[in-house]
């Protein structure tokens, strides 16, 4: 009898654990299957036929439709430079320089991955609308209540997501080593207040 429950305890350790490092996988990912620089990941085999377990089964569970690295990279943060979880109680600065792309935005959405609703109807920002200010910079204020200059709504009560979307990326080089897009200045995420 002692053995039994021994085997069942076991049994259900290992249950857990399993499932808890699958689902941290599946959600997270781990180095070898994402890059990045500062709070900003991609998922490095998204759309190839050379994927991963865990990257179709993260694009599989979140709804997304992945596309191949040469034509597109999809980065998210759900954290500021210094790790801090997004929330929509705070107010940050998106400092970005100008990306070698023929196109790229960057929009935010809820915890969820739903876009948040507001009266401006404002929901990301691209290239084409970004204003380039004379330090070389691009700047977003991601607050709840409206801001001079170029404002994301971020709404009330939920953690955020921010996702950088970039077509086609950089130069071939570029393309072919995913990790040189974090030496490129992926945008800085500061919190400015709480």
């Amino acid at each position: 009898m002692k053995n039994l429950i021994a085997f069942f305890i076991f049994a259900i350790m290992s249950l857990i654990i399993g499932l808890g490092s699958a689902r941290s996988m599946i959600d997270g990912g781990f180095s070898l299957i994402t890059r990045g620089g500062g709070p900003w990941r991609a998922w490095v085999n998204a759309g190839s036929e050379f994927a991963d377990p865990y990257t179709k089964a993260h694009f599989a569970r979140s709804g997304e439709l992945p596309i191949t690295s040469a034509s597109g990279l999809t980065f998210t943060a759900t954290t500021d430079n210094d790790g801090r979880r997004h929330t929509s109680d705070c107010e940050y600065e998106i400092i970005a320089r100008p990306l070698t792309a023929l196109w790229w935005s960057i929009a935010v959405f809820d915890e969820e991955g739903k876009l948040i609703p507001n009266p401006a109807g404002r929901y990301a920002f691209s290239n084409q609308n970004l204003t380039i200010l004379l330090d070389g910079t691009q700047r977003i204020t991601l607050a709840p209540t409206a801001r001079p200059g170029h404002w994301l709504p971020s709404g009330d009560d939920h953690y955020l997501t921010l996702q950088l979307r970039i077509i086609r990326p950089l130069t071939i080089e570029q393309q072919q080593n995913i990790d040189s897009i974090g030496a490129q200045n992926l945008p800085y995420i500061q919190r400015v207040k709480c």
